[in-house]
């Protein structure tokens, strides 16, 4: 997955072979804002006057234009798995939930940090 920052808000980047052009997909936003170029230079031109419309339609509107999160999120699991992280959690000393949030901070941590210097 590659991300892009445009004007402060993240991207997610993607190559659709069939057309032969990248995507860009806002996230965090109230709604969808897409936009597609040839080559990344193109792409982030896109991007800003994608946002900016999305912006503008949203002032217009009056809708607030970015998610707010609630921290709050289901997740199943084969109950193997929810079995094993049980047991790592208790051996972590950590409830399940504090063990899950810990785990995925991690994870997107370690993400962030091997694409520093490849995000556009």
């Amino acid at each position: 997955m590659n991300i892009m920052m445009i004007d402060g808000v993240k991207a997610v980047i993607s190559y659709d072979p069939e057309i032969e052009m990248f995507r860009g997909e806002f996230v965090g936003l109230n709604g969808g804002a897409d936009f597609y170029a040839t080559d990344v230079e193109s792409l982030k031109h896109e991007g800003e006057i994608s946002l900016r419309v999305f912006l503008a339609a949203c002032r217009e509107r009056g809708i607030e234009p970015h998610r707010h999160f609630s921290g709050k999120f289901m997740l199943r699991l084969d109950p193997a798995t929810h079995e094993a992280a049980i047991a790592a959690a208790q051996a972590a000393g950590q409830s399940l939930n504090q063990w899950v949030e810990e785990t995925i901070r991690r994870a997107v941590d370690a993400y962030t940090y091997s694409r520093r210097g490849v995000t556009a």
